[in-house]
């Protein structure tokens, strides 16, 4: 015996509606990838650094940024370097490409003098390209 439980017409109506589920699906699974690997992209080395008034510049895909810290200790990236070995880690780092800009920050206590020793031994080392690195200044 045989039950027919649809009463209405044999022929399928037209869904004219987007079915959005697998579109927020996909969004949140982008959200959460994105939520992870952002904190993982900046920086973590505590500068305090001085304010600039000037209009912020381009930031090119992998900067190269060598910090001066308030105890006088450079580190190059994320890794701490001696003085001494400054010129070999910028070479192996940059593949001795001596044109690559090296972003060079320093605390804002640190001494105007210490800073130029520091600019120093760049110059010495061959990379004339340095930008001087300072927070924005918020009107």
């Amino acid at each position: 015996m045989a039950v027919r439980l649809d009463h209405g017409e044999d022929t399928l109506a037209e869904l004219h509606e987007i079915n959005v589920t697998p579109f927020i699906d996909v969004m949140l699974v982008l959200l959460i990838i994105f939520m992870v690997a952002a904190p993982l992209a900046t920086v973590d080395i505590l500068v305090n650094l001085p304010s600039s008034t000037a209009p912020p510049q381009a930031r090119p895909d992998k900067p190269l940024y060598l910090t001066l810290k308030p105890d006088l200790s450079l580190t190059l990236g994320n890794d701490p370097i001696a003085r001494e070995s400054l010129r070999g880690a910028l070479d192996r780092v940059t593949n001795g490409d001596k044109s690559m800009p090296i972003f060079f920050r320093a605390d804002k206590i640190v001494a105007y003098g210490d800073l130029m020793e520091v600019m120093n031994l760049l110059r010495a080392a061959g990379y004339l390209r340095v930008a001087l690195v300072g927070a924005e200044k918020v009107p």
